[in-house]
């Protein structure tokens, strides 16, 4: 089956198994931004079971982040990096406990600017990894 939810959720999987390893960073970044977007949402409207699943959603998407790090072959950056998304984890925590939506916005905030940073090396990383096609002669 092609269509409706089957044939979405066959898309994402195509795409996920497809991706790059800096692709499949920025869709975690995407997630997670959407996550925090809807529990913002959710949170204005005092659903707060709502908020809640989707914060859990969101913290879940940056613990997988944390866990993906490489302190061997990453050094410094992946040090930085662990620090920061920790950080992210707890200002979620924090804004879940405290209905806090400018903590939301902040998390959001950094989570954009990484989101441009690796969506700039995948695209980069994509570009070099283009195998040119066979070239069709227009003069027989």
């Amino acid at each position: 089956m092609y269509g409706g939810a089957n044939g979405h959720e066959r898309y994402l999987e195509t795409a996920v198994e497809t991706a790059s390893p800096a692709r499949l960073i920025v869709m975690l970044y995407d997630g997670a931004i959407r996550f925090i977007n809807e529990a913002a949402y959710a949170m204005q409207q005092r659903d707060y079971e709502t908020q809640n699943a989707k914060l859990q959603r969101a913290q879940k998407i940056l613990a997988e982040l944390i866990s993906s790090l490489d302190f061997d072959k990453g050094g410094e950056i992946a040090e930085n990096l662990f620090r920061l998304y920790t950080y992210m984890y707890n200002q979620l925590v924090e804004a879940n406990i405290n209905d806090n939506l400018d903590r939301l916005e902040h998390v959001i905030d950094l989570l954009s600017e990484l989101r441009e940073a690796w969506d700039a090396i995948a695209t980069e990383s994509e570009a070099q990894t283009v195998t040119p096609t066979a070239r069709v002669s227009l003069h027989g």
